[in-house]
């Protein structure tokens, strides 16, 4: 059989075709937690559409087009692209440093006038892609040499360390332990990453003189948030207060006393899981929680469908990735985990967020319509 004549299901596939094989199901899942979303942010405004909910509801229509376009581009080009959407977020990462705009004491965005435009959240995407691209042209004996993997360590370190200079201790979080999955998943040895882990614990006398003091308090607040219950605990507290006292059922769409009376502090971005559970009690956290798990399994589900390895390690590190936004967010806001700035994905109000999220389910809808596509090692199919 000639490369011409068959490089994979794909390219058989009209536009139609493809359409036709996009993961409806998934998009129905991802639809209706956007459409939780919706109305936590309508009742975070005391019952009006704006300032939050109109405007998010408007950013979830042109990122579904978005998505929807992403899953219909064959998977060897989203492998040839990989790098430049690497380089590309990496420049537009030091150009933050450079003319970033500056919001709640941190500078991590880039003004475009129609948005603000935050690097950092387009770093956690495409990572994933650029390290699912490195280790699929190495075979499992090239990936045991550690020469071999200072390239990806060094392309995870400076985009952190750029991120982290920001400041925005999470999203560095999310950058390393997301990259640390595609290792693991490429087949990085085990003995590799328990030196890495003692490298680290050796290193934190070290990091912890280059913390700034509001994240070394937040360290020390997550040990005993009663200490400074006004100030530094204040978050937390108050977080664990609105979830308490939902109870099992909640007290009501639009009747969360602590949310609607102000206590309750980023109620339409961190702490909106929070929100929730007030007005809907565990039975409510649960059900989102099962909404995601259910997105999870589809991920899952639909990297070990693909019949190539860049496909597989792709999907599961935006598996992974959602899975990672999900837990940090909402065992922050439950007080497991210090207080970091992560947004619950396409729930918490934010621009960048939600397009980055919907631009990685496009990406694992691209490995799902083109599961059974084989690229080549240097991104050519394989008849």
């Amino acid at each position: 059989m000639s490369l011409t004549g068959d490089l994979g299901r794909s390219t058989r596939l009209g536009l139609a075709e493809k359409v036709w094989s996009i993961n409806w199901g998934l998009i129905l899942l991802v639809s209706t937690l956007a459409a939780v979303g919706f109305a936590t942010l309508y009742s975070a405004a005391n019952g009006q559409w704006d300032p939050w909910a109109s405007k998010q509801i408007m950013r979830y229509l042109v990122a579904v087009a978005v998505m929807i376009g992403v899953a219909l581009v064959d998977l060897r080009t989203w492998f040839r692209l990989a790098y430049p959407i690497y380089f590309l977020s990496l420049v537009l990462l030091i150009a933050v440093e450079v003319r970033g705009a500056i919001g709640m004491g941190a500078q991590r965005w880039i003004d475009l006038g129609i948005i603000q435009l935050q690097p950092s959240e387009i770093m956690k995407v495409a990572v994933v892609l650029a390290g699912a691209r490195y280790f699929h042209t190495l075979n499992f004996d090239e990936i045991g040499r550690p020469t071999r993997l200072i390239i990806p360590v060094l392309g995870v370190l400076l985009p952190a360390a750029l991120v982290l200079k920001q400041p925005d201790l999470g999203t560095a979080m999310m950058l390393i332990l997301g990259a640390a999955t595609i290792f693991y998943l490429a087949g990085v040895r085990i003995w590799m990453f328990a030196l890495a882990i003692a490298g680290g614990l050796g290193a934190l006398p070290v990091a912890w003189r280059f913390l700034r003091d509001y994240q070394r308090q937040r360290l020390y607040t997550f040990l005993d948030p009663e200490n400074d219950p006004l100030g530094a605990g204040y978050h937390s507290l108050q977080s664990k207060i609105a979830i308490g006292s939902g109870g099992t059922f909640g007290k009501g769409f639009l009747l969360g006393t602590q949310s609607h009376l102000n206590f309750l502090p980023e109620k339409q971005t961190d702490f909106i899981f929070t929100m929730i559970a007030e007005e809907w009690g565990l039975v409510g956290g649960l059900a989102l929680i099962g909404l995601y798990t259910l997105v999870l399994i589809y991920g899952f589900a639909i990297a070990f469908r693909s019949r190539s390895h860049f496909g597989r390690m792709l999907a599961l590190g935006i598996t992974v990735n959602m899975f990672l936004y999900v837990f940090i967010n909402t065992a922050m806001v439950m007080g497991l985990i210090p207080v970091v700035g992560v947004p619950l994905p396409l729930i918490s109000y934010g621009g960048t967020a939600m397009l980055t999220v919907m631009f990685g389910f496009g990406l694992l809808m691209s490995v799902y319509v083109h599961r059974d596509v084989r690229i080549g090692r240097y991104g050519e199919g394989e008849g």
